[in-house]
């Protein structure tokens, strides 16, 4: 199944594929991220990956692209899995979110928001999910001051 479906993906998208490799049973797929709602859709629509696992980043500073988009997802009926990636510059990192696809990206979205200040573009709500509103940076983000002061919580009465 491995070369399966790398191979179907790679044909799919030349353009768009800027890489693949299968090691011990992880078969990963790395896409420019403009092709990223195209490919994911394909893989639904397609290849059966009726489910989105996880999807996070990596700050790889002080590399450019900055960050690594990671999304896993399985397939039940297949009962097979593929790792998506894509490369995210570090300055004003953004990507088209995936929730009109999968709307359980909406809270994976906002975590990377939160952490890693990466933008949606398109999310029905990016705000922050783990740190109070008035938390300043993003915390996993490998720059951020470790540290650094913040801003006080305000008590409502």
């Amino acid at each position: 199944m491995t070369s399966y479906l790398l191979e179907t993906v790679k044909s799919k998208f030349p353009q768009h594929v800027l890489e693949t490799h299968a090691f011990r049973g992880d078969e990963t797929v790395m896409v420019k991220k403009e092709a990223l709602p195209e490919v994911a859709a394909f893989l639904r629509d397609s290849l059966g990956f009726d489910f989105l696992m996880d999807l996070t980043a990596v700050d790889y500073l002080p590399r450019e692209p900055r960050f690594e988009l990671v999304c896993h997802f399985y397939s039940s009926r297949h009962n097979y899995r593929l790792r998506l990636k894509c490369p995210v510059e570090g300055n004003a990192p953004s990507v088209a979110s995936l929730t009109p696809l999968w709307a359980g990206a909406n809270w994976f979205e906002r975590e990377v928001w939160d952490m890693f200040g990466i933008k949606f573009e398109g999310h029905p709500d990016l705000r922050r999910i783990l740190m109070y509103d008035g938390f300043e940076g993003h915390p996993l983000r490998k720059d951020y001051p470790l540290k650094k002061r913040q801003p006080r919580i305000q008590h409502r009465d």
